[in-house]
């Protein structure tokens, strides 16, 4: 699978994956505010920033805003797996609760919004993984090359130019 190094537009996608993370620490935030008190599991009509949430949905967006926004900041690699392993579980859960709406399985409290919200930032996160991947010079002129040549071997003999 070919995964781009140093892409050009790196930076956007890490942007984009700090404002996710940003929202979820808001929605966390001002969800575990709102949901103060009731028990951990509550499937009541508690919205924060238009979604509906519970006690361990408003913890669990205070914790994946967290690591993502942390991710952002320590950058490299650690932003690069953050966001692929974040932006799957996100789609997975969102259509995950979307099969488990009306059930009592739904221990999150979810509703239809909130898994198209979940679906649309691990799509976001999703990308920005693919894209942020960062390596060296070298990596990236070989990784040009071969994505650019039909000889696979030519990206053990690339040579990097002297003023990267």
């Amino acid at each position: 699978m070919h995964l781009p190094i140093n892409h050009r537009f790196r930076q956007h996608w890490r942007l984009l994956a700090a404002l996710c993370g940003v929202y979820l620490l808001a929605f966390g935030v001002v969800g575990a505010v709102r949901t103060a008190g009731l028990p951990l599991f509550h499937r009541g009509d508690v919205d924060a920033l238009g979604l509906r949430t519970n006690p361990a949905f408003a913890w669990l967006s205070i914790v994946a805003g967290a690591a993502i926004v942390l991710a952002t900041v320590v950058g490299r690699s650690a932003n690069h797996l953050v966001n692929l392993g974040a932006g799957g579980l996100f789609l997975l859960s969102g259509l995950a609760m979307l099969t488990l709406l009306q059930t009592p399985q739904n221990i999150l409290n979810f509703e239809v919004s909130t898994c198209v919200v979940s679906l649309l930032i691990g799509s976001v996160l999703l990308t920005a993984g693919l894209y942020g991947k960062v390596g060296t010079p070298r990596e990236s002129v070989a990784e040009e090359v071969l994505r650019h040549s039909t000889r696979p071997g030519d990206k053990f003999t690339v040579q990097p130019h002297a003023n990267q």
